[in-house]
């Protein structure tokens, strides 16, 4: 792809078949002097662009295509309008007020959308300026890459642009754009935006953006009885699995609106995230979040009560209340069967016993009463040692409740005894599911400390650390010890 004008790049742009009602096209504002921040290789694989696609390329220069100021053949960008409840209220119409859709091309994946984040007002940005920051930037860029290695069902991010553009927020900051990249950016906003602008009668462009979506991206909804029924009914089943997978590995997105919940089930707008470090099940990541409606353990519920909203929105189209409500009921076992296997998975158990729940239930108070850091309470398990006397000293110093410890260490050796668990094996496959690194909110600020002077290196080097975030990584080990005091006066708000 050294021209990237010539055919090696084919440019789908399904989205903008939908037509006018959905979007407004319109050019990406330019950003002075840009310069690069960040480049996620692993991500270019996945679209299929070679390892040196961010060479400079005369007219179709990358680093000026990402930033907002060149095109390349094939793209039409354009800003989609939604709607949506934020903080559960109805907030009206929405809309891609940073965000600038490039195009979808064809990869090695199947088709992805490319999108410019901070690319300057759209009709949508209300009292915005359509620009993002380069801490936001910085911060999406690493959680989006981070989450994909976890394996997280998560939009992903390509590259980060910077330049000298002075932007306000509560201080004057400078401006960037993360290009990021998802099979679809459709949010349950946009199915709510054409429900209370169609007449029930009619529903024309609700139906044809379900259309849309059950084509391309859910097919066998097609030869369902009640095919409307049945997209509500897949989406509430990948919602429950990405929740599951959040709570799993202690993952606070902060502002879970309706607008921000992707239709494919991927955690998407990286904005006052984090992820736990003291167990804390109330813990609230965003600073504007007053009320605590998106603290950790509210999370799932939070997640079922935005799928009623977007059942509400398709009620146009699936007619019968009851096969409504029946379409949602799934999601609830979803949600506990995917929370269950990945718990299993992370104690190292290999089979299903009735008794699973309430060990996981135990440990997780005993967690949350003593405030253990979530990351390496899991990762020290792993080398829970399950002979007869064993004091498991690395793991049990995490609770100041020994005693506490110990009696479910009890419970938990014999758990691993009925399975004829071996302790060498069930560490290695503990270690493959418990990562070891995670984008905690201070490694983040170091990097874009860093980066405020104009040195991205550690951006990069945290990147590649969060890439395999299983691994050992000796010289890297200080990032996966506890957080330093001054940690915990971090705040992040929807302003991050």
């Amino acid at each position: 792809m050294n021209d990237p004008s010539k055919p090696s790049l084919i440019w789908l742009n399904r989205f903008h078949g939908l037509g006018p009602a959905f979007f407004t096209e319109l050019q990406p504002h330019k950003m002075s002097q840009p310069h690069w921040v960040a480049r996620s290789e692993a991500c270019a694989a996945s679209l299929g662009l070679p390892h040196n696609w961010w060479h400079d390329q005369g007219a179709l220069d990358p680093l000026q295509v990402f930033s907002g100021n060149a095109q390349w053949p094939g793209m039409q960008p354009l800003a989609s309008v939604y709607s949506g409840h934020q903080f559960g209220h109805w907030a009206g119409q929405l809309g891609d007020g940073r965000a600038l859709w490039l195009g979808e091309i064809d990869t090695p994946h199947g088709p992805t959308e490319l999108q410019l984040k901070g690319a300057g007002l759209t009709p949508y940005s209300r009292m915005g300026d359509g620009r993002a920051v380069l801490r936001s930037s910085i911060r999406e860029f690493l959680c989006s890459e981070a989450m994909h290695a976890l394996g997280i069902p998560t939009t992903r991010a390509l590259c980060i642009t910077g330049s000298a553009l002075p932007v306000m927020r509560e201080t004057l900051e400078t401006a960037s754009v993360v290009t990021r990249a998802a099979p679809s950016f459709i949010r349950f906003g946009h199915f709510e935006h054409f429900a209370h602008r169609t007449a029930a009668d009619s529903p024309t462009d609700l139906q044809r953006l379900a259309d849309f979506v059950i084509a391309h991206h859910y097919p066998d909804c097609q030869a369902a009885a009640h095919p409307y029924a049945a997209l509500l009914q897949s989406v509430a089943l990948r919602t429950a699995n990405m929740l599951a997978a959040w709570q799993a590995v202690g993952f606070c997105h902060g502002v879970m609106n309706t607008d921000n919940m992707s239709i494919l089930g991927l955690t998407i707008d990286y904005g006052p995230f984090g992820f736990l470090d003291a167990f804390d099940p109330g813990h609230i990541c965003n600073h504007t979040d007053q009320q605590g409606r998106y603290a950790f353990a509210r999370q799932p519920n939070v997640a079922f009560w935005n799928l009623h909203a977007l059942a509400r929105a398709l009620m146009p189209l699936i007619g019968d209340s009851d096969a409504a409500l029946a379409a949602l009921e799934p999601y609830k076992t979803a949600f506990l069967d995917s929370f269950m296997t990945r718990m299993r998975a992370k104690l190292g158990l290999s089979t299903a016993q009735d008794g699973d729940q309430a060990l996981i239930d135990n440990l997780l108070k005993l967690m949350a009463q003593d405030r253990c850091d979530f990351t390496i309470t899991w990762r020290r398990l792993s080398g829970f040692d399950s002979t007869p006397g064993a004091l498991n000293a690395s793991v049990r110093d995490m609770f100041m409740n020994r005693e506490a410890f110990d009696a479910w260490g009890l419970t938990y050796r014999q758990r691993l005894q009925d399975e004829a668990s071996v302790d060498s094996d069930r560490a290695m496959a503990m270690n493959r599911i418990n990562p070891k690194y995670v984008l905690r909110n201070h490694l983040a600020d170091v990097a874009i400390q860093r980066a405020k002077t104009g040195d991205f290196s550690e951006v990069q080097k945290l990147h590649e650390l969060l890439q395999h975030p299983f691994d050992e990584h000796p010289a890297s080990a200080a990032c996966a010890d506890f957080p330093p005091d001054w940690a915990q006066q971090l705040e992040v708000s929807c302003s991050s």
